[in-house]
């Protein structure tokens, strides 16, 4: 959807005459429903006399069509700009332009994509400018079927009006390359250069006609996007499935294909424990939907699991429309009915009430997500919710598809693909931790290595030679150490302090925590590691859980002060103390058994609490002689 439209001379007479902020202003309320923020006003009146300056040149023909905040369909992204036309030989053509009001910004390392910048009252990483413009050109050239049928040529570039580029700039930092050679920023005294980049694609006018076929494209994934992914998936280990999994996908396969067909609107409930293989599940129909014709995205509110699985997908690709398959549960806010023909929740668990920056947006994630799709599918382990904000749970999707009258669908993932298959050590930690009393008081017989460490040192020493083998074994803490935001790329400061031993958590540098190989040598806490899996983890626990008077108890108050998950829980504790208890008891608990649930083949554990580590010690040497397990060291 396009809100603003016309040609060349429309738009230069409206900046003129001081209204086009106006216009668009008035046509965001007409067909998005939706009041215009002060800043948002301010922005277009500040960057439409830019871009004024710069389609004001007799070359650029008078009837070339101009579009201001286009809306991709299907998203929730936004083109600042566009013009169009056709070209020399008469090819038709689009110029997109990112208009940023940046003054300066800094490049992050080990990272092509990433940028710091002053943005929203504070300096954060966002995706570099050119990344950002060459994603909306490859978003649209991949699911508008007008596009790849008419063979339509999508220009992105990048205008920052109020950026002084100097020699060596960060902007143009070999590591985004992939990205500026392919979506050019142009900065402040460049107008000529922008206008020279658009005159290549836009010759003569076309009166609004080529705007007209992109806004009104069928949406279609390209040929070329499928047998991408189709290449990336086969043959690829990470994505295999087995016995139960298979038959979930292939149920999932036929309820979204139906949807497609007889437009009914139908959500899916798949329930299962750690390491029953609902992301590869999750990863696979992403794949085979695109494949089948559909317009398909992953969705998880934590960030970490898109980043890997999106990177295992692509492998040493850099440039790839894979990137834009992976959502945030937040992109959907403010999304219209069955925008999307298939959305995969994972981690639904982890799912928020309120999205953006300040969670002051949208009204409930599992109800957005359930409306913008024909079929939704939510993969779900209620044991695994960890912070005061998750609200995912299978009565609460279960409500919300109610209201919007979606057909509801459940199944089960029963069967341990993670902990060497072991059922019985999911059952062990559960019972260790007091979580639920199961017949699993040991591990005796279960082929599966935990080891209870009375030394860090000694533990990260295992890691690191484990990690040696193929990159998966990682140290993983409960979040009882602060986390400095000025510290967060520096691995000199160690946040982590147990006696003579230390740590720094995970980087804040670009790269993800499961598969950076530096990473082995920093601890990763919940929100960089859940969804994933490693092959040996090695767990320390704080002093939020210890072990006194016989039984396993918490303590929010030694959570750390950068954590978020446990905001909210000192104004509970005074007005509702029971509650607020509870509440805190299976967060803690919840993490713990998450985190020592990661390890395909291991678990090492150290406790900085000696009550527990006493207490484990004992649970694990009642194992009787002759066990695969090993016990302590």
């Amino acid at each position: 959807m396009i809100v603003y439209d016309g040609i060349k001379s429309d738009f230069l007479h409206s900046v003129e005459d001081d209204t086009i902020a106006l216009e668009i202003e008035r046509n965001i309320l007409a067909k998005m429903r939706r009041h215009t923020v002060e800043n948002e006003f301010r922005s277009w009146e500040n960057s439409m006399q830019y871009m004024y300056k710069v389609m004001n040149d007799p070359e650029i023909p008078a009837d070339a069509g101009v579009a201001i905040e286009y809306n991709i369909p299907q998203t929730a992204k936004r083109v600042d700009f566009m013009i169009s036309g056709y070209d020399a030989v008469g090819k038709p053509g689009m110029v997109i332009v990112e208009l940023k009001q940046w003054s300066e910004l800094e490049k992050v390392d080990n990272t092509e994509t990433l940028v710091e910048t002053y943005v929203g009252n504070a300096r954060r990483k966002v995706v570099h400018p050119s990344y950002q413009a060459w994603s909306y050109a490859q978003l649209i050239t991949d699911y508008n079927a007008a596009v790849q049928d008419k063979h339509i040529n999508l220009a992105p570039c990048v205008f920052l009006h109020n950026y002084f580029r100097k020699d060596n700039d960060p902007l143009d930092d070999d590591r985004y390359e992939a990205y500026t050679s392919e979506a050019p920023a142009f900065t402040k005294g460049q107008v000529s250069d922008l206008r020279n980049f658009i005159k290549k694609c836009v010759k003569t006018g076309d009166k609004k006609e080529v705007l007209y076929m992109v806004d009104h494209g069928a949406i279609r994934p390209s040929k070329s996007l499928q047998n991408a992914i189709a290449s990336m998936i086969r043959g690829n280990e990470e994505f295999i499935m087995i016995d139960e999994q298979r038959v979930v996908f292939e149920e999932i396969i036929k309820l979204s294909t139906r949807s497609q067909k007889d437009h009914k609107k139908r959500t899916v409930i798949c329930t299962g424990g750690p390491g029953t293989g609902k992301s590869v599940i999750a990863v696979r129909l992403l794949a085979e939907l695109t494949q089948r014709g559909q317009f398909v995205q992953y969705v998880s509110k934590n960030s970490a699991p898109r980043q890997v699985y999106a990177a295992k997908l692509k492998g040493k690709v850099k440039k790839s429309s894979v990137d834009n398959m992976f959502k945030g549960s937040g992109t959907y806010t403010e999304a219209g009915n069955n925008m999307v023909h298939t959305l995969l929740a994972d981690e639904a668990h982890r799912l928020n009430e309120k999205s953006g920056m300040f969670h002051n947006k949208g009204e409930n994630q599992i109800k957005e997500i359930i409306h913008a799709a024909g079929c939704s599918v939510f993969f779900i382990d209620e044991s695994q919710r960890v912070t005061m904000d998750d609200i995912g749970s299978v009565a609460e999707i279960r409500k919300w598809a109610r209201e919007e009258g979606s057909e509801v669908t459940e199944m089960e993932l029963v069967s341990q693909f993670r902990c060497n298959g072991s059922n019985g050590y999911l059952a062990f930690v559960d019972d260790l931790l007091e979580i639920r009393e199961t017949a699993n008081y040991n591990l005796d017989g279960l082929d599966y290595e935990v080891r209870l460490c009375d030394d860090p040192a000694d533990m990260q020493k295992i890691i690191i030679e484990k990690n040696r083998e193929s990159n998966r074994a990682r140290i993983l803490a409960g979040y009882c150490w602060k986390w400095p935001a000025a510290t967060r790329k520096d691995s000199r400061f160690h946040d982590i302090q147990i006696g003579d031993y230390s740590i720094s958590w995970n980087l804040d540098d670009g790269q993800a925590f499961a598969i950076s190989e530096d990473s082995v040598n920093e601890a990763g806490c919940i929100h960089t590691t859940q969804g994933l899996e490693f092959d040996y983890v090695g767990v320390i626990m704080g002093d939020d859980i210890r072990y006194e008077n016989g039984r396993v108890v918490t303590d929010f108050t030694k959570r750390a002060s950068t954590d978020q998950s446990v905001k909210g829980l000192k104004k509970m504790y005074k007005e509702r103390p029971e509650e607020a208890l509870e509440r805190a008891d299976e967060i803690i608990k919840n993490t713990y058994r998450t985190l020592m649930t990661r390890g395909m083949k291991g678990c090492y554990i150290y406790c900085t609490d000696p009550g527990m580590r006493e207490y484990i010690r004992e649970r694990l040497d009642s194992i009787p002689k002759g066990s695969p397990s090993v016990r302590s060291m």
